[in-house]
Order: structure tokens, then C-alpha cells, then sequence
């Protein structure tokens, strides 16, 4: 199915639960519901722990969603097994956070790049492998040569490779620079980045790091306790935060001194993260889960789950005080 008025992937009230050895239930994911268009890019951010990575790979299906509907071209793809679930993941393909504990140490990299081709039966492997690897900037030789034998930028290079070789239409890219020396990331962002211009490729790009996913994305999304919080175009959501999470996000990126000192003096920036922990997930508390750490927080904060609902034209938040938020001078050189 093409119908470019249908959403390439479609993520429906997705839950994802875990069973701890005592028997709570711990929500890692909780009832979250997000769109990716044909050729966009929409990353996930939040702190360790938030769900990102559940989210990427329960939409993959390599972990089972508790409930909820992951629908790729308008087909759910969470009620597929067997064989129809095993061609329509030709569709999805995902990038790991570790290049070299994704690759299979005792194969060589061409039979690392042609296994989903063998996989799916598909003809002329070791051409596509030749063409793959010239696509992510590798010279054919690599086909021989075991991953240990490559750097870490090298190594991710592969994974790319390897991803797309049945020409799917999404990546879910886990954190696939953040085990990189920085030298090497900014090489692994743009040869993401011409991928997409080539290929249009839509992407999921899961990451902890905002500099990089506002360089890459089209949509932010910010998970906080499983759940997205808000969910806004990148320059809005740098630029007009509407959630207090987000603001303490942003307000987290090192900054020159002097901006800091004038912003002090002004009254004025992003609204910082208060003093607390994370809820335990396996006990959440009732109302909003950030509550305990907001410096907004109101009474029906902690009795009532804000919805994540629009407070402007394409920008969600889940907060009872969003005006507030918004209210605040954004700092725009996070």
C-alpha cells in the first residue's frame, strides 16, 4: 500500500508492560500514539530510562506490545506473524546503538550485509552487497574483512548498510551515534542525512543528545515515564517548549557563561528541572508523573493525567499549564 494520504507508520495507544520477579508491573510504555510521514525524520528524546528504546523495538516487534496498533502503510502491523509479519518487517529496519555487539563477529561483513537478502529470498546478493557498501562510503575489499577489523564509525557504516539492503521504507535508528567518538558522529549524521535525500527514507532517530537530533529532525518527540509529553515541529519545540520536561531539557544544554548570567539578570529563560527522582515505574503515582520534579505543578497536577492535546497549530503538550511554559523567554541557543 502507497497512498501517500495514509501515514507510512502509524502508532496507536501503545503499551508496553513488564513483569518484575515480585509480580508488579513495571509500564514501559504507556499508551503513546505518534505518525511518521513519507520522507520525514521524527526523534525521540528524553532521559535514560524514558522508553525510547522499548518504543523503537516494540514498533519493530522484536519485543511484543502489551496493547495498542503499530500500522505500517495502513496495515497493522502488530496482529502479523509468521510469514506475513516476517515480509512486511522488509518494510522496517533498524540501526542499533552498538555497531560492533550488532554485527555477528564470526561472519565477514559481505555475508553480514547479505543475510537479510538470503533471509527474504531476494536474487543477486553479492552485487546489492558491492552497492551497499559503496552507497555508505566503504570500499568494496570490506565485503572480506571481519568487523573487528574496522573503527567504530566503520563498524555503524556497516549496520547502515546492512539495514538498508531490502529497501525499506523506515529506519528506527537507536542512539547510532552515541557509542562514536565525537570526530567520527558528525560523519555518521551526514551520511545519514544524504541517505535520506537520496533514498527518502523516513526515520525514527532515537537519541539522549538535542544538538543532534535538532540537526536531523523534521518532528521532535519528548518521552518522559513511557509516555510523550509533547510532540512539535524541531524549530518550535527548541524555540517554544511547552512542557516544563522539555523546558528542564533544554535547559540542560552547557551554554556560554555569559548567556546564563544574562538571562539571570533578566528574569527570564527555559523553566529548570526541579531537585527528585524519576517515580518508581513498577508504583506510579497518581496525576501527572512529573509533577514531584515540576516547579509549575498545581494541585490537579497531582490528581489527573494531563492528555497530550494541541496548543498550537501541529505542537502537542501534556500539561495542565502549558500557557505558563510557553509564557517564559525561550533560550534560543540551547
Amino acid at each position: 500500500m502507497s497512498d501517500e494520504t495514509v501515514p507510512l507508520l502509524e502508532v496507536r495507544n501503545l503499551v508496553k508492560h513488564y513483569r518484575e520477579a515480585s509480580g508488579a508491573r513495571v509500564r514501559a510504555l504507556d499508551d503513546v500514539s505518534l505518525t511518521v510521514r513519507r520522507g520525514e525524520v521524527v526523534g525521540i528524546v528524553g532521559e535514560s530510562g524514558c522508553g525510547k528504546t522499548t518504543l523503537g523495538r516494540t514498533i519493530m516487534r522484536l519485543v511484543e506490545p502489551t496493547s495498542g496498533e503499530i500500522r505500517v502503510d495502513g496495515v497493522d502491523f502488530a496482529s502479523l506473524s509468521g510469514a506475513k509479519l516476517k515480509a512486511a518487517r522488509r518494510r522496517v529496519q533498524m540501526v542499533f546503538q552498538d555497531p560492533f555487539g550488532s554485527l555477528n563477529p564470526r561472519h565477514k561483513v559481505g555475508v553480514i550485509i547479505a543475510e537479510p537478502l538470503v533471509v527474504h529470498g531476494v536474487p543477486g546478493a553479492k552485487a546489492r552487497v558491492a552497492e551497499l557498501l559503496d552507497l555508505v562510503g566503504l570500499p568494496g575489499e570490506a565485503a572480506g574483512r571481519y568487523p573487528h577489523e574496522f573503527s567504530g564509525g566503520q563498524r555503524q557504516r556497516i549496520a547502515i548498510a546492512r539495514a538498508l539492503a531490502l529497501d525499506p521504507a523506515l529506519i528506527i535508528a537507536d542512539e547510532p551515534v552515541s557509542a562514536l567518538d565525537v570526530s567520527i558522529q558528525s560523519q555518521i549524521i551526514n551520511l545519514i542525512g544524504s541517505l535520506r535525500a537520496r533514498l527518502g527514507l523516513s526515520m525514527i532517530f532515537i537519541s539522549h543528545d538535542l544538538s543532534v537530533v535538532r540537526h536531523v529532525s523534521d518532528r521532535v518527540g519528548v518521552m518522559y515515564f513511557g509516555k510523550l509529553v509533547e510532540l512539535a515541529p524541531t524549530s518550535a519545540l527548541f524555540e517554544r517548549p511547552r512542557h516544563p520536561y522539555t523546558s528542564a531539557l533544554l535547559a540542560s544544554v552547557p551554554r556560554p557563561v555569559k548567556d546564563v548570567v544574562r538571562e539571570k539578570r533578566a528574569g527570564a529563560g527555559l523553566v529548570a528541572a526541579a531537585p527528585g527522582e524519576i517515580p518508581d515505574p513498577a508504583n506510579p503515582p497518581p496525576g501527572c508523573a512529573y509533577a514531584a520534579r515540576c516547579p509549575l505543578a498545581e494541585p490537579r497536577c497531582r490528581e489527573a493525567v494531563p492528555p497530550l492535546a494541541a496548543v498550537e497549530t501541529g505542537h502537542e503538550a501534556a500539561c495542565w499549564r502549558s500557557g505558563e511554559v510557553a509564557a517564559r523567554e525561550p533560550i534560543t541557543s540551547a
